[in-house]
């Protein structure tokens, strides 16, 4: 395994972690590397139950990412209303979306060709 791909993978593992401290939902890794035209090599996807816990789990990616890997996101969109916050760490793209919104613009079924690890919770 290259540096890059272990650097992706330890990002992935602290943008979980970050996500499952404040009890995120329903989160999907999908694997876009093998798909032609991408715009990252991952997306990251779950969902809260408000506009504050949509919010809450983006600030917990950012501050997880931060302190352990002393990184931070490229760009964010959406927090000003919480419905839909993407975060772009240039190769890993974070959707933290409310469930009812996920559900309107459903990527998993835009990205269907993507190879999708769901990621068990234990809350």
């Amino acid at each position: 395994m290259s540096k890059k791909e272990s650097d992706k993978d330890i990002l992935i593992a602290h943008i979980i972690k970050g996500i499952e401290e404040v009890k995120g939902q329903n989160i999907e890794i999908l694997d876009l590397r093998e798909l032609e035209n991408t715009v990252c090599d991952y997306f990251i996807i779950c969902d809260g139950t408000s506009n504050t816990q949509v919010n809450a789990i983006a600030n917990s990616i950012q501050k997880t990412v931060s302190k352990s890997l002393k990184e931070k996101a490229w760009h964010i969109e959406g927090a000003e209303n919480s419905e839909w916050i993407l975060m772009d760490y240039v190769h890993i793209v974070v959707h933290v979306f409310q469930k009812h919104i996920r559900e309107l613009y459903d990527i998993e079924g835009l990205w269907g060709d993507a190879k999708i690890v769901k990621i068990e919770t234990t809350y």
